[in-house]
């Protein structure tokens, strides 16, 4: 809609400059997330420092960028939550499962699981990008509020800021917007997105009602600061492992389920917007290993951040050295130049991202009713509104992955064809066409009346493919019915994988399989020949 991504490839001083972009726009969503997870604002700030660091420099989708994320804040505070009532240790649980998912995701790579990504089907990755960009787009709705107190149980109460706040903090955003599309068209020089939050942040300082960072950290903590030292490494013995370890395992796995499926799905959105390739499994090492030290270093952990990768690729960033000076810039921030990083306005950030939240969106969605099958639609709308409602990118792929089965499953299984292609007083061929499966066996048998069939049965599967165990089944208890009728069931025309399927079943599948004959066997070596011509032709 804005030609927001351009395909092109970086250089030092695009991702270095982009780099600085996404430190900036990281600052107040780790501060955030922070509050999510019910810890200070350090703990996310420092996630996001290692998470963007390690996944930078040693992930397998250079130009993505991780950071303390909202869907593992969501399940960290339930450790929080959990340490708190058992010892005031909130913190420590959160580390303790932290580095849990961070082991986790290691296996996980190790075993090279991450392939199951490409099992997506794009309905799925519609959907997931459509919610998330919702769910983007509501959570900037936040920075709209202001604290006003307490109430009695302790949770702060908001209400909407107005009048003269409200029409500056418009104001800002739609300048920070403007900006951010109209200055490609005069100058390529530096980032859209960097001029923007400088520009405005100079404007801010002329304008008394104009809300920063400072003004939302001094609304949650009662101090408008940010700094701190860098943190040394600490395991967090005073967890009871023995006696929580079920609670700790499960939250962790948790955790580093969320983290593989947000991280390998923002992946393979930053692939089709650089038309390159990563490599999941060397992403969830990545990841794994950053959250592992991440908890160590006291840090919330995370995984990859869509809003913020975006950020990165429409500022230039291409490469590693994007994602590593935004987190060493972001370090440097936390260390040296707090002071500065909260005078940022919050309206420039909020800007930034909604222009994320138009670039996210797959706007052509709207034009597929109507074009695609009514089933596709449905599993766009049913990942958008769970990751919209839930706020579970997790939950919502894997409804879209069960709705897309099972669609898969009822069309296929209307799609097994029996046909009969030769009938004598003896004998009697029938041909099977499409997948043999759990789902079209019901199907198949009922195409078969064995008591009025003829002695001598054939079924051939040349057209057809044995998929799993109860198409084996469905297969004997087919020749047991014509065995029990007095007549005999045999099977031609078989592929290699079938046949082999077949006889690995050995006493489990009863029926005799025929010789293919030469016309048959011919025919499949001229295909295979043809088609291995064509391969050759096409790798010359």
């Amino acid at each position: 809609m804005f030609d927001l991504f351009q395909k092109k490839r970086g250089n030092l001083k695009d991702d270095s400059l982009s780099g600085i972009t996404v430190a900036l726009a990281l600052v107040p969503e780790a501060i955030a997330f922070s509050f999510i997870a019910g810890v200070n604002p350090l703990v996310g700030l420092w996630a996001a420092v290692f998470m963007g660091f390690i996944t930078s420099a040693f992930g397998g989708r250079p130009g993505m960028i991780s950071g303390a994320t909202g869907a593992i804040a969501v399940v960290a505070g339930k450790a929080f939550e959990f340490g708190e009532a058992h010892g005031g240790l909130g913190a420590q649980y959160i580390f303790a499962v932290i580095m849990v998912a961070g082991v986790i995701q290691i296996i996980f790579g190790l075993c090279k699981l991450g392939r199951f990504i490409r099992l997506v089907p794009h309905p799925v990755m519609i959907g997931f990008v459509n919610g998330l960009a919702i769910v983007i787009g509501m959570g900037q709705l936040g920075f709209f509020k202001k604290v006003t107190g307490e109430d009695a149980s302790g949770s702060k109460l908001m209400e909407w800021i107005a009048g003269n706040e409200m029409g500056t903090m418009l104001g800002l955003v739609l300048i920070t917007m403007a900006i951010i599309h109209f200055f490609p068209k005069l100058s390529k020089a530096l980032p859209s997105t960097l001029v923007a939050i400088v520009v405005v942040g100079l404007i801010s300082l002329v304008l008394p009602d104009s809300r920063s960072i400072a003004d939302i950290l001094r609304e949650n903590t009662g101090a408008g600061t940010l700094s701190g030292a860098f943190p040394v490494p600490s395991w967090p013995s005073d967890v009871d492992f023995a006696a929580h370890w079920q609670f700790i395992l499960k939250v962790g796995f948790t955790i580093a389920m969320v983290g593989i499926i947000e991280s390998l799905m923002t992946l393979q959105l930053i692939d089709e917007l650089t038309e390159t390739r990563g490599k999941g499994n060397r992403e969830c090492l990545a990841q794994g290993g950053a959250n592992f030290l991440s908890g160590l270093f006291g840090g919330m952990g995370g995984c990859a951040m869509i809003g913020q990768s975006l950020i990165n690729i429409k500022s230039g960033g291409r490469g590693r050295t994007s994602g590593i000076v935004a987190a060493l810039s972001l370090a440097i921030f936390i260390m040296f130049a707090g002071p500065v990083i909260v005078q940022i306005p919050i309206a420039a950030l909020v800007g930034v991202m909604f222009m994320v939240v138009i670039g996210t969106f797959e706007w052509s969605t709207f034009k597929t009713f109507g074009r695609v099958p009514a089933s596709e639609i449905v599993v766009i709308l049913a990942v958008t509104l769970v990751t919209v409602i839930m706020h579970d990118l997790a939950l919502a792929v894997f409804v879209g992955v069960l709705l897309s089965t099972l669609r898969f499953a009822w069309e296929s299984s209307r799609h097994v064809y029996v046909s009969v292609i030769k009938d004598t007083p003896e004998e009697r061929v029938y041909a099977l066409d499409g997948l043999l499966y759990f789902g079209s066996v019901r199907e198949f048998s009922d195409r078969f009346q064995a008591k009025s069939d003829v002695k001598n049965i054939v079924l051939d599967l040349a057209h057809a493919r044995v998929c799993d165990l109860s198409a084996l089944e469905a297969i004997n208890a087919l020749g047991e019915r014509y065995r029990n009728a007095g007549k005999n069931l045999r099977l031609r025309h078989i592929s290699p994988d079938c046949r082999h399927m077949l006889e690995r079943a050995g006493s489990l599948v009863q029926i005799e399989m025929l010789p293919d004959d030469p016309d048959y066997t011919v025919a499949r070596l001229r295909d295979r020949a043809e088609e291995d011509a064509l391969k050759s032709s096409q790798n010359s």
